[in-house]
């Protein structure tokens, strides 16, 4: 069994982040070249809304798409505007619904006003908030200088908390309202190697625990997506082929299979969604046994 164990958490260590950006230090983003594109011929206080933050690529694109599938008009927020341009292209062409662009970094202090400001003012009927964006990657703590840290927690929980705080008066507007907020099983356990990450995404997981039974009585759902490997990028399918084979392979699920899981599960009211058998399988272990024992074997399968 702890063969079994450690190799699980192996698996789960050694995969490169996904959905994440790739570097670390990044450029600093300045809050008022914030964009949209004006809606033409949509009455937007007509239609219902989902916001995903993060929303241009991997895990945030799948579930922008599976939510487009359900005809919910989107906002899309990233920083780059190529990788928006295409998403907005994609979805409008093939499921027929409005998507709004907003090129911000989420990570600044007044990021979240902003954009909360902007959908009181176009009178968006804001009815899902989706907190995808996120950081991580093969450095973590001791590895990574303290600005690079700090903008990891930044991004990881505090735009999280954020955005969800000064959203949360026009999802309750709207409601029956939801909140996706997406971690990690890395936030299931301690983890030397990504340290930071995993300590940022059990924040997330704990703060969306806690935010459903704040808000059970207002008639807004909270969820928490904790994925296992996704494969978002060829080098990640190409590295799990080469090093884990079978068990590699049938543990990963492809991002939008993840989006699809977990708008069917925020829209089912479900909280903990973790896709795969294998990830849940994974997931009972990791959290059942004792903190010392996993944060050990994580340990010794990266020494």
């Amino acid at each position: 069994m702890k063969t079994i164990i450690l190799f699980i958490l192996l698996f789960l260590t050694a995969l490169p982040v996904s959905a994440q950006k790739d570097e670390l230090r990044l450029p600093q983003a300045n809050i008022d070249s914030m964009s949209y594109v004006k809606p033409s011929n949509v009455s937007i206080e007509h239609s219902d809304y989902a916001l995903v933050a993060g929303g241009s690529k991997g895990i945030g694109y799948g579930i922008a798409e599976a939510l487009a599938k359900r005809k919910f008009n989107l906002i899309l927020i990233a920083r780059h505007q190529d990788a928006l341009d295409k998403a907005k292209e994609r979805l409008e062409k093939d499921y027929q619904v409005h998507v709004e662009l907003l090129k911000l970094d989420l990570e600044h202090e007044s990021t979240a006003d902003s954009i909360a400001r902007w959908c009181t003012s176009k009178n968006i009927r804001l009815k899902m908030l989706c907190n995808v964006a996120g950081l991580g990657g093969p450095k973590d703590y001791l590895s990574l200088p303290l600005d690079s840290l700090r903008y990891m927690v930044r991004l990881n929980v505090e735009s999280c908390m954020a955005l969800t705080l000064t959203l949360l008066p026009l999802l309750e507007k709207n409601k029956p309202s939801y909140i996706l907020n997406v971690a990690s099983m890395a936030g299931l356990a301690p983890i030397p190697t990504k340290n930071m990450y995993s300590a940022t995404k059990s924040a997330v997981i704990f703060f969306s625990y806690a935010l459903r039974q704040q808000l059970r009585k207002k008639d807004i759902s909270v969820s928490c997506l904790s994925p296992g490997p996704v494969f978002t990028k060829p080098e990640i399918v190409q590295y799990t082929k080469e090093q884990l084979g079978w068990f590699g392979m049938k543990m990963a699920v492809p991002p939008e299979r993840v989006g699809e899981i977990a708008v069917r599960g925020t829209l089912r009211g479900k909280m903990m969604i973790i896709p795969g058998t294998l990830a849940k399988i994974s997931s009972f272990f990791i959290r059942i046994l004792p903190r010392r024992w996993v944060v050990s074997l994580y340990g010794t399968a990266n020494d």
